[in-house]
């Protein structure tokens, strides 16, 4: 299912279980988490101009590089998992060898634009919008691994955010991520449910909003980089 974004499978599977476990362990988790100062600083210049497009205007195409970065380097992954790695590597290799020639020789280069890369590119901004939302507002902090715990990562660590209904129909309402995030055996069904019963527990920690473009530049003006101490940094602090 997921060949047609040239997505190789297992490695989101675990790469995504890693990022679970790991929520908002500084320099661990591999979901939005912000770069250090320390660790801007001492980056060569061609990274810090790619990160700044990131964690700003450029933000909608966080995934794809996540998607570059992490996914096809069989090195990034534990020795036990590098087989099945190395298999959805080679399917979507596999697939784009005969996929794109035949659109190509099928529509033309246009078609390819039009039926695959814009479709493509679509998919990526959502991905890269629900993600960056779900993990990135200025009261959310990113703590060093020997001060993070557990249970406060994920009961306090992502954001319930409201979308608009049928925005949530179509995504399966993978919004209500606080419950998600606390066991993903919940299923899509039930996740309204379960933010209710958390929300009437301990709602006093969970960080609620509704989707708005006020929102989205709240996050792309001030959620630019992390200090253990201070919290979010905007790279015009550094200047």
């Amino acid at each position: 299912m997921m060949l047609p974004l040239v997505y190789p499978f297992h490695s989101w599977r675990i790469l995504h279980d890693h990022h679970h476990v790991h929520t908002n362990k500084l320099q661990v988790d591999n979901a939005w988490e912000p770069w250090t100062v320390e660790a801007f600083q001492a980056a060569p210049r061609a990274l810090q101009i790619g990160y700044q497009l990131l964690r700003s205007n450029f933000w909608w195409v966080g995934s794809i590089a996540h998607w570059v970065g992490l996914h096809f380097n069989v090195n990034n992954f534990a020795e036990r998992d590098r087989r099945a790695v190395t298999t959805s590597v080679v399917a979507v290799v596999v697939f784009a060898a005969i996929f794109f020639p035949t659109l190509y020789f099928t529509v033309g280069l246009w078609g390819i634009v039009k039926f695959w890369l814009m479709p493509w590119l679509g998919y990526h901004f959502w991905m890269s919008t629900f993600t960056i939302v779900h993990h990135t507002i200025p009261e959310i902090p990113f703590q060093p691994a020997e001060q993070w715990s557990a249970v406060p990562a994920q009961l306090a660590g992502t954001v319930h955010c409201t979308y608009p209904k049928w925005v949530e129909v179509l995504c399966h309402d993978i919004n209500v991520h606080v419950p998600h995030h606390l066991s993903t055996g919940i299923p899509s069904y039930n996740l309204h449910q379960a933010h209710q019963s958390l929300m009437e527990q301990w709602g006093q920690y969970i960080h609620v909003r509704r989707f708005s473009w006020r929102l989205m530049a709240q996050i792309t003006r001030q959620c630019h980089l992390f200090d253990a101490d201070r919290g979010y940094r905007t790279f015009q602090s550094l200047r």
